[in-house]
């Protein structure tokens, strides 16, 4: 069994914003905090370890009491520019990736992820929540640093294909897909708040 204490936990934080009207999503509020206060609240118990990914609003960021990261990669790269950076920097041998935009987030994340990993003898573990791949909520052996500089430097930028490369662990979430539901836009904010699918206080 995976030890949390071996697992550096990221909240990926570092896009454009740009469904969300070019604003800073984790800075989003949603219930009266941040959105990525949420994702903290259920993320960190999970690792030894928790850092945030973020290319703007560095400040702000850093004010939540937690190291901040940034992208090596210039403009914007996506989530695998994150996951470089990760990589490079933590000291445990695997990295639990979040995004800042799934308040919902499982409280057995990094078990489920871990357990899948190792009973399966996958390269990397992703969730699926029974209909969908869901390869922003995944566990990665530190081991794969090399394997996606390689792919970036060939100027991929897919998570999902990145993912799709490798002998693939399934968490099976399908008994609660709508944890991995994320806020992209600002009706979808509304929604959430609305029906009342109130994240972890």
């Amino acid at each position: 069994m995976i030890d949390s204490k071996q697992i550096t936990a990221m909240i990926l934080a570092g896009g454009q914003g740009s469904r969300m009207g070019g604003r800073d999503k984790g800075l989003v509020e949603l219930g009266g905090r941040p959105m990525i206060r949420h994702v903290i609240t259920a993320l960190a118990p999970q690792a030894g370890t928790l850092i945030v990914n973020a290319n703007r609003n560095l400040a702000d960021y850093q004010a939540l009491g937690y190291p901040v990261i940034r992208d090596e990669l210039d403009g914007f790269q996506g989530p695998l520019a994150g996951i470089l950076a990760a990589l490079d920097v933590i000291h445990t041998p695997y990295l639990l990736c979040a995004p800042c935009d799934a308040p919902g987030l499982p409280l057995d994340l990094g078990r489920r992820l871990g357990a899948a990993l190792q009973d399966q003898q996958g390269e990397l573990a992703v969730v699926h929540d029974g209909e969908n791949l869901q390869p922003a909520f995944a566990l990665i052996p530190v081991a794969l640093r090399h394997d996606l500089q390689e792919y970036l430097l060939r100027g991929e930028r897919k998570l999902r294909s990145w993912c799709k490369a490798h002998r693939l662990a399934l968490a099976d979430y399908s008994d609660q897909p709508q944890a991995f539901a994320n806020i992209n836009n600002a009706a979808e904010l509304r929604r959430f708040e609305d029906k009342g699918d109130q994240p972890i206080p």
